[in-house]
């Protein structure tokens, strides 16, 4: 019986736990342009792409670097770009092609104070709402949080392996105390994490219908180059690839993009739990906000309010199912944010008056802290 290999151990950066999560889940390209506090990706990984056969481009813009990502991965390769809020603003637009258009691809948005140039150096959970309404029309899109350098590494990773499975762009949210924090983090064998690669066709080229339907909802993805010749386009279109105008083609394909990720959501939708299961008040936070959290109900429980956390890993689809049985099971909740409220807008969206939703905003650029969370906690 042969022994489990141990986890390997590293003291490492947010962003650098990133970049081993993208080269783990099999990336290999990367476009894009330099900017704080998501630098550090596209530098290590200018170096440590080529040694693996990848390809890094610095490009122009963060216009360009969407676009080229989406051409690389429709060419058959794993591919991310990373920036923060200023270069996420303008990756909206090809962002939406890669949704319509069902390209796998993962963006990396470590957010920072604004709106336009803010706080370049300091933390932000600003672009929550812009993650998932960024670009127009209906979309469905996976967006998710990092809280822990840990995290960052297992969430690259997810974030790969839900865009090539449900053929969809992932969006992982960081901030710049996530990247520019160092801890302890482990790293398992490769041959003990799963990947999930996109599924490619089994017919010969002829048959191949490139946005046909299926019970999963996502057809299968034949790489350009590869003797699948099909089209690719940013108009709604038909199970060809070719525009259409015909409104039962349009609404078949529109309720196909949001069933895909629908019959997704048991896996999709994931949450963190802390001493909630007898919680009276809770707090429902994410990305670094949820460190704070944490000590914030360990020191409220100290002085003998029964607290618990909810962390939210995966932000849109919103995990509704879980954030209910919280409103139901608690008299109040809180929701600190480094925001003016996005995420507290959802959770009282789905409250419906079960128990009291209060806010906690921070806008300076500083980080909410225990203490401030422990105090609202023992006012409540």
């Amino acid at each position: 019986m042969s022994k489990k290999k141990s986890a390997n151990r590293y003291f490492l950066q947010g962003n650098e736990a990133v970049v081993e999560g993208a080269l783990t889940a099999g990336c290999t390209f990367f476009a894009g342009y330099p900017i704080t506090p998501a630098s550090e990706i596209s530098e290590i990984l200018s170096e440590r792409l080529p040694q693996v056969g990848g390809t890094f481009i610095q490009m122009e813009d963060e216009i360009a670097s969407m676009g080229a990502i989406i051409g690389a991965s429709l060419a058959g390769a794993k591919s991310m770009t990373a920036t923060s809020g200023p270069g996420f603003s303008l990756m909206q637009e090809n962002l939406g092609f890669a949704c319509i258009a069902e390209v796998p691809c993962v963006i990396v948005n470590v957010m920072r104070g604004g709106p336009s140039t803010g706080l370049p150096t300091n933390p932000a959970q600003g672009d929550v709402m812009q993650a998932r309404w960024g670009t127009h029309g209906d979309h469905p899109i996976v967006v998710l949080a990092t809280s822990t350098v840990q995290d960052s590494f297992e969430l690259t990773i997810k974030a790969f392996n839900f865009a090539e499975k449900y053929r969809t762009p992932v969006v992982l949210l960081s901030d710049e105390v996530v990247a520019h924090t160092r801890e302890t983090v482990e790293l398992p064998p490769r041959e003990e994490i799963h990947i999930i690669d996109r599924i490619a066709p089994s017919m010969p080229p002829e048959w191949y219908i490139p946005f046909e339907d299926n019970s999963r909802g996502v057809p299968p993805m034949a790489a350009f180059g590869d003797g699948y010749r099909y089209h690719v386009t940013g108009l709604v279109h038909d199970v060809r690839g070719f525009p259409t105008q015909r409104p039962d083609e349009i609404e078949a394909f529109m309720k196909r993009l949001f069933r895909k990720i629908t019959q997704g959501f048991n896996e999709i939708q994931m949450t963190k739990d802390f001493m909630i299961d007898d919680a009276k008040v809770a707090v429902i936070a994410y990305g670094s906000v949820a460190r704070s959290a944490k000590r914030a109900v360990l020191d409220a429980r100290d002085r003998g309010v029964k607290a618990g956390l909810l962390q939210l890993v995966t932000l849109f689809p919103f995990p509704r199912m879980k954030v209910e049985e919280v409103l139901r099971q608690c008299r109040a909740v809180l929701v600190p944010e480094l925001n003016m409220g996005q995420i507290s807008r959802e959770v009282s969206r789905v409250n419906q008056g079960k128990c009291q939703v209060r806010k906690l905003n921070r806008l300076d650029g500083g980080l909410i802290t225990p203490e401030q969370i422990m105090y609202e906690l023992l006012k409540i």
